[in-house]
């Protein structure tokens, strides 16, 4: 069996716009619904803007790398488990909130604000933590990792769509409700049908190796889950407010991470798969979990 960390996942260069485009698309369907007065409204409660920050990109990184120190992964899924845990929260966390009767509006604007944080803070959490641990550092070494380009890619994926979008809504806020309500789901279904394609046209490389990310994707997505209910709950914030954290943190831009991945490190194997896995886990655990609390 060929060592996971020289394994390299096919993802040809049409396919790699292909995902470019799809993630530009959901940005831009997610910064339809935002307006300036979301940020607004979020910096009238600057304790929920600093437990945001807190729980998504500095914490979870910083446990993300504890937990790395204690199970010893293949240094190319630490390698992944740091790039998901750099990534902003993932758009369909406001759909998962409205289905668990959490708190709709602070997911949207949570969202937002990380998004337009992630341009800044995914860079330099992957960096940071990245070379902090020395087998991901060897790593990092050989494919030569400059921050300016993944800055650039940052930029152009969220940064971008998430001007045009807010601004479309600002000046034609009719078009924007209507685009809104296409695009977010058929670009949700497009990314979606992209891992999928990804994963059958690797589906040898992904049943061989998929029993070294399955645990270490479960284990690391619920404790983000759990970090970001904790967060909330130490905080004494409600407990609408506390699943809105839950999700906020446990559902990640995967979409992003692959696209880095396949971008930088051109499929290195365990970083790829582990944030595959995590892309398609997160939305069986996000549901679910959503599903069980619009019962309660």
């Amino acid at each position: 069996m060929t060592e996971l960390d020289d394994v390299k996942i096919n993802f040809d260069s049409d396919g790699l716009w292909i995902l470019n485009i799809a993630l530009a698309v959901v940005m831009f369907g997610v910064a339809l619904g935002i307006t300036l007065s979301d940020f607004k409204n979020l910096f009238k409660h600057p304790k929920l803007v600093f437990l945001g920050v807190l729980s998504q990109f500095v914490l979870l990184p910083f446990i993300t790398f504890i937990l790395i120190l204690l199970i010893n992964p293949k240094p190319s899924i630490a390698l992944g488990m740091i790039m998901v845990a750099a990534c902003p929260g993932g758009n369909i966390s406001n759909f998962m909130t409205h289905l668990a009767k959490g708190n709709t509006a602070l997911s949207v604007t949570l969202t937002a604000f990380a998004t337009f944080l992630a341009i800044i803070m995914t860079p330099l959490n992957f960096q940071v933590y990245g070379n902090l641990y020395e087998p991901t550092s060897k790593i990092l070494k050989t494919v030569s990792l400059n921050p300016i380009e993944v800055f650039k890619v940052v930029v152009m994926i969220l940064g971008v769509p998430l001007l045009v979008g807010m601004t479309i809504r600002k000046y034609k806020e009719q078009l924007a409700i209507r685009l809104s309500k296409v695009l977010k789901p058929l670009s949700i279904i497009v990314f979606i049908a992209i891992v999928i394609i990804a994963l059958t046209n690797n589906i040898d490389v992904f049943n061989e190796y998929v029993t070294h990310v399955l645990a270490i994707g479960i284990g690391h997505n619920l404790i983000a889950i759990l970090l970001g209910f904790s967060v909330a709950r130490i905080f004494r914030l409600s407990f609408r407010d506390q699943k809105t954290f839950a999700i906020e943190t446990g559902i990640q831009n995967s979409g992003l991470g692959l696209l880095l991945i396949f971008t930088f490190f051109n499929g290195l194997g365990g970083m790829a798969i582990l944030a595959a896995f995590w892309g398609i886990w997160h939305i069986v655990s996000g549901l679910s979990l959503a599903a069980f609390w619009s019962r309660k």
